[in-house]
């Protein structure tokens, strides 16, 4: 048996389920109920549990600090932040660190993507390794240079202060919103949520006859699909009622449906999503696998779509802010553009289960973000960024009009 890492937040996570399946629930056709909360019992005790999520993303939390510490972090360090062995010495909470969990195992490690393509997967995983080379080894060393073309440093973003590459790029964003896809959106859409994985092995024997996992109150279908949960739930304040702080409690894809949701254009997305969970929850207790895999294709498509219109945001706002001659705000725009136009690789499309972008669909975007002149950032133009907004926005019912007015 593995270990279970809690702490006061975890401990939260796994254990909001103690009111009864049928508390408020609104009925369903096919005799499935979704619950007014993400509550579910079996005999007395919660089946839900999402504690390694909620472990990788505190450890990501510490990871985007480090990348902002000058002082204290070492390339050695970082690294071993992000590919964390237990026991190490890695975090400042010392429950991370007796955790057995790390983020760089589950970068670009979902059954359905990369369990057949070895190749790729470690790609994506040097790739963010060299994330991590990058800020130690171009941006630290440069932190009182003033930042220009060919030279890494640091700029005015109005009261704030960006430290950039010699292209223009900061590195903690891409990072945060690079892991954003490779994680929590490739750990969710095409792993958890995966048919393969829901129904591996006899898992849908044991589901209908309610065997549950060792020692252990859930099934393992009830399980995976928490799990799944987990990557955009797993820190809320109130994990079983979570749309109350939407985007208020981690730095990843909860802060980021937090803002899309607030933007009238997309009103009501985060409470699709919530209710897909429960609905797809419910139908796995009620053994109709159908309606699971319905909520499951919402999510998907649903998810996938943030990441679009954030990418678009980004996009459009650095466009603006390159027009307005305000390079620092351009070159944050941009690094948060870059990463999740890097985890369009990551969305789901349902009807042919590949993702809306192909690996090569995703490196032409950011070779022409970067390629404009010599100078990467420096030199994209607006005529870029509109052209990649446009072929983006074109695979969804968004416009780039509606993804630019986002907050």
């Amino acid at each position: 048996m593995k270990k279970i890492f809690i702490t006061a937040i975890i401990a939260s996570a796994a254990l909001t389920s103690c009111s009864s399946d049928d508390d408020g629930g609104v009925a369903i056709s096919e005799n499935v109920e979704a619950p007014a909360t993400y509550n579910f019992e079996r005999g007395g005790n919660s089946t839900v549990s999402f504690s390694g999520q909620t472990t990788r993303i505190l450890m990501a939390e510490e990871v985007l600090e480090a990348f902002k510490d000058f002082d204290n972090t070492t390339e050695a360090s970082l690294q071993s932040m992000f590919a964390h062995v237990q026991g190490a010495d890695d975090f400042s909470n010392a429950d991370l660190n007796d955790s057995d969990k790390s983020i760089r195992s589950k970068t670009a490690a979902s059954k359905d993507f990369f369990g057949a393509n070895a190749t790729e997967a470690a790609q994506i995983k040097n790739t963010f390794d060299g994330y991590i080379s990058t800020q130690i080894n171009e941006v630290f060393p440069n932190q009182n240079v003033l930042a220009a073309p060919g030279v890494a440093g640091q700029i005015a973003d109005g009261s704030s202060v960006r430290y950039v590459t010699e292209k223009g790029l900061e590195m903690n964003q891409t990072f945060a919103k690079g892991l954003i896809g490779a994680l929590m959106a490739d750990q969710m859409l095409n792993n958890y949520l995966s048919t393969a994985v829901l129904d591996e092995a006899d898992n849908r024997e044991n589901n209908d006859a309610d065997i549950t996992e060792t020692d252990k109150s859930y099934t393992t279908m009830e399980h995976k699909w928490d799990e799944a949960y987990g990557y955009l739930f797993g820190t809320s304040t109130n994990a079983a009622n979570p749309l109350a702080t939407i985007g208020e409690d981690d730095s990843f894809l909860n802060k980021y449906l937090g803002s899309v949701t607030n933007d009238p254009d997309f009103d009501g997305i985060a409470t699709d999503i919530y209710n897909a969970f429960k609905l797809g929850r419910a139908a796995i207790v009620a053994k109709n696998y159908e309606v699971r895999d319905e909520q499951a294709a919402i999510i998907r498509q649903k998810v996938s779509e943030v990441l679009a219109i954030r990418s678009v945001y980004y996009l459009q706002n650095g466009k603006i802010a390159i027009e307005n001659g305000a390079m620092g705000g351009a070159f944050h725009d941009l690094s948060e553009a870059y990463g999740f136009v890097y985890s369009l690789r990551f969305t789901r499309n349902n009807t042919d289960g590949m993702s809306f972008f192909s690996r090569s669909d995703v490196d032409s975007f950011i070779n022409d973000m970067m390629n404009d002149g010599a100078n990467g950032l420096w030199d994209i133009t607006p005529a870029t960024l509109d052209a990649i907004s446009e072929a983006i926005a074109a695979e969804f019912s968004f416009t780039i009009a509606q993804a630019a007015s986002a907050e």
